[in-house]
């Protein structure tokens, strides 16, 4: 079926949506850890200044709402467990207290995801390469994403594999 559905969105426009959470999702835990903010505040500034919004002339996705604020919640509430995945993941030299602070918050988003386990992990690692691209175009970052993800995956959800 192609085009937008009687009562709702096409399935492209759903797919850019989350798609979009996600991104909004690892910019929002990256600030609450760098501006030391809580969750409830800077849900709230994404979901009025960012979701839809115009910056420098260009029009910001809107976002799925549900699923930046479930993986923010989850990602908050899971923080032991999602950290101690992608420690077990990671070599041992490098914690994850010693990897950048936008790869940290990635992690932690998309092990949200996987915890929770209502999207396949192939499609959350697929997505979340992606946010890794939109931060580190030119560098190596997406492929180790994809690396450790797949560890953390595997972990969360081994019976997907």
């Amino acid at each position: 079926m192609s085009g937008p559905r009687p009562n709702g969105p096409s399935s492209e426009e759903s797919r850019r949506a989350r798609s979009a959470a996600r991104l909004y999702a690892v910019q929002a835990l990256y600030q609450m850890e760098a501006a030391g903010q809580p969750l409830d505040k800077v849900r709230v500034e994404f979901e009025s200044y960012r979701f839809g919004q115009e910056v420098a002339g260009e029009e910001l996705a809107e976002g799925d709402l549900d699923l930046f604020r479930g993986t923010l919640e989850d990602a908050v509430n899971w923080q032991a467990r999602i950290d101690q995945m992608t420690d077990r993941a990671l070599v041992a030299k490098w914690p994850i207290d010693r990897i950048d602070p936008v790869l940290r918050a990635l992690f932690r988003a998309a092990g949200a995801e996987l915890v929770d386990a209502k999207t396949p992990p192939k499609v959350v690692i697929t997505e979340f390469v992606e946010v890794a691209r939109a931060f580190f175009p030119e560098g190596r970052e997406p492929r180790f994403v994809n690396a450790v993800l797949d560890h953390m995956a595997r972990e969360a959800q081994p019976e997907a594999f």
